[in-house]
């Protein structure tokens, strides 16, 4: 039978069978969702597929009866007959676009079901059996945390046990998350993602198979008026600490020659909370520096160094006159945004059509901003860490939302009842972008964004109805998004 790789976040997550998602399908709950991430199918050869995955009992008919019709997006239907290329293609695409669609449903994206279908999948996939193993933390200090987890753990799983280790509280938990980084060989940290309720954090690093990956416990949230929440517990304020001057020494934190002293005077007294209140005076504190790559603004082609904190995104900018150039983008002036992918041929020379083996993605992150009263623009950057900024952005508007709504982020409560998971209606998060197009041999190979979204790249306020635009299904609202004048610019 047909087998098809799903792609979670630009990375091999499982490979399922027609007949698998189908029963995944029949049987759609419901649950609230935070983060919807990018997912594409690829079909691959019979003999690919070795993992055999249990098939789940169809209760479509109950989800109908109770739900209506309408709540479960449309499948693929079956085929009697054999399919012909055309049609496993075809197949293809409509799996990638009724699993996205699915993902991003407010109601069933984040459902224990559909969760616990990727988890399960992503373990029997890299045919892994569940036992208890050793899974290493790492911290912003350098130092380890060793946690004794079972491989079919689930993030949330792995975090809690890494609180308990550390002797965060419970009511702290919350404030911090698991990402996945890459070490360079000069002790640099890129970003990869953070970890989801989706995957197995033991199953994902083992797959990467590369002493360069780890999992750093890092705060999540991006407003520093939370910091008196952490740092009013022991642990919670040298989890801080240990962040804020593992961020000052790479880099990411600008530091003067007085500040310095200052900072290493504080040091040197073990005023640890004082030290982190100095910080929070310094340019970029508590924000993500991503690696270098390329952006289309305010010239195309132009080499930039892209943070995200603070609710935006810096920019430093080095422009073709080899002019050094910075300014930032307001989340809250955000439309719009997405991701995009691409394959595109390894550089070797040819000119060859991309096959598998000759191609690598190509990840795009196109945001649509609010230049001016009555001018929206799109800015487009090309980076592998494209996702990675995307669900930067997602949490920006999550936490804007909640705040908003008179919650708060003290323990985003997730506790488990009757296999589903809630939170308080205050901490509800809202339905926003990321989605991304798949990467496909059989299209135009290399295609700018920028091409892609010339018919819709300067709108007016009063313009850009979503059902108006081209392509508007694949553009998901911001709803933090705020009109504003020429005064406030």
């Amino acid at each position: 039978p047909q087998a098809y790789n799903i792609h979670v976040n630009g990375v091999l997550h499982c490979r399922v069978r027609y007949s698998q998602l189908l029963g995944l399908h029949e049987q759609c709950p419901l649950g609230p969702t935070f983060i919807m991430p990018y997912v594409q199918a690829q079909s691959v050869p019979n003999d690919e597929y070795d993992v055999p995955l249990s098939l789940w009992p169809a209760a479509h008919i109950q989800i109908k009866k109770e739900y209506g019709s309408n709540v479960v997006p449309a499948f693929p239907p079956k085929k009697i007959f054999t399919l012909t290329p055309a049609e496993v293609e075809q197949r293809r695409e409509q799996l990638e676009k009724y699993m996205q669609a699915v993902r991003q449903d407010p109601l069933l994206g984040a459902s224990e079901m559909f969760n616990s279908f990727l988890r399960k999948a992503q373990q029997e996939t890299q045919q892994i059996p569940t036992e208890e193993v050793a899974l290493d933390i790492c911290l912003s200090n350098g130092q380890k945390v060793t946690v004794n987890i079972l491989t079919s753990d689930q993030t949330e799983d792995v975090l809690d046990a890494v609180a308990t280790k550390l002797d965060l509280p419970d009511d702290l938990v919350g404030y911090f998350s698991l990402f996945l980084v890459r070490e360079g060989v000069d002790g640099g940290l890129t970003f990869v993602r953070k970890l989801q309720e989706f995957e197995l954090p033991y199953v994902s690093i083992t797959s990467l198979r590369s002493s360069e990956f780890h999992i750093l416990l890092r705060k999540s949230y991006w407003d520093m008026a939370y910091d008196a929440d952490v740092m009013d517990n022991r642990v919670g304020l040298n989890l801080l600490y240990a962040q804020t001057v593992s961020d000052i020494e790479r880099g990411w934190i600008l530091v003067n020659k007085d500040q310095h002293r200052q900072l290493k005077s504080l040091q040197e007294k073990g005023s640890k909370k004082e030290f982190i209140h100095l910080g929070q005076t310094l340019k970029y504190y508590g924000y993500i520096k991503f690696d270098p790559c390329i952006t289309d603004f305010p010239e195309k082609g132009c080499q930039v160094i892209v943070s995200a904190g603070n609710n935006e995104l810096n920019f430093h900018v080095k422009l073709p006159n080899e002019q050094m150039k910075e300014g930032s983008f307001k989340v809250t002036r955000m439309r719009c945004w997405r991701v995009t992918s691409s394959q595109v041929p390894i550089a070797n020379g040819t000119t060859n059509p991309c096959s598998s083996s000759k191609c690598e993605v190509k990840l795009e992150l196109a945001f649509e901003y609010l230049m001016s009263k009555d001018r929206l623009q799109w800015v487009t950057i090309t980076s592998q860490q494209a996702i990675m900024m995307s669900i930067c952005l997602q949490s920006m508007v999550d936490e804007l939302m909640v705040k908003k709504s008179g919650g708060s982020i003290k323990k985003m409560l997730r506790k488990r009842h009757n296999g589903s998971i809630h939170r308080p209606d205050s901490q509800q998060a809202v339905k926003s972008p990321p989605l991304l197009d798949s990467p496909d041999p059989n299209r135009e190979q290399i295609v700018k964004l920028s091409t892609k979204l010339s018919s819709v790249s300067l709108r007016g306020i009063s313009a850009s109805n979503s059902a108006n635009d081209i392509s508007g299904n694949d553009f998901h609202g911001n709803y933090a998004f705020e009109g504003i004048g020429d005064d406030d610019l």
